[in-house]
């Protein structure tokens, strides 16, 4: 079985950082390409960050662009998004998401390119 769990949410104050984590099991994900994405309350599901198979291509929303870094441990199955400089604006659920095609080149941006999906991790940014 398939699974993708997003660990590190919580809440910081504005400025402060998190480090989300996303850990797969049930399959390797080591030659797909992984995603990030958030959704506000109210609000639709939106792209934060990519990264490829192979960690080497990586893209970003501009509204997190120089703040957020995505990486990826091929080795853990896991993939990570640093968070620097929260706002309060960044408070949403935080989704992991996992590519199905091998070694999707360029990666996608929008959420119908990733078939596995988490159930999400909280962030709360208090201003």
């Amino acid at each position: 079985q398939v699974q993708l769990v997003e660990s590190g949410g919580g809440l910081v104050q504005a400025g402060g950082s998190l480090r989300l984590s996303c850990a797969a099991s049930g399959h390797s994900f080591s030659d797909v390409a992984m995603g990030w994405f958030r959704q506000a309350p109210g609000k639709e599901r939106e792209f934060v960050a990519a990264i490829s198979w192979s960690g080497g291509t990586t893209g970003y929303a501009d509204s997190v662009k120089g703040r957020f870094t995505i990486s990826r441990d091929n080795s853990k199955n896991t993939v990570f998004l640093q968070m620097n400089s929260l706002k309060a604006g960044d408070t949403a659920v935080y989704y992991c998401a996992a590519d199905a095609v091998y070694r999707r080149e360029p990666i996608g941006f929008g959420a119908t390119t990733y078939r596995y999906w988490g159930q999400g991790t909280q962030v709360t940014v208090s201003s």
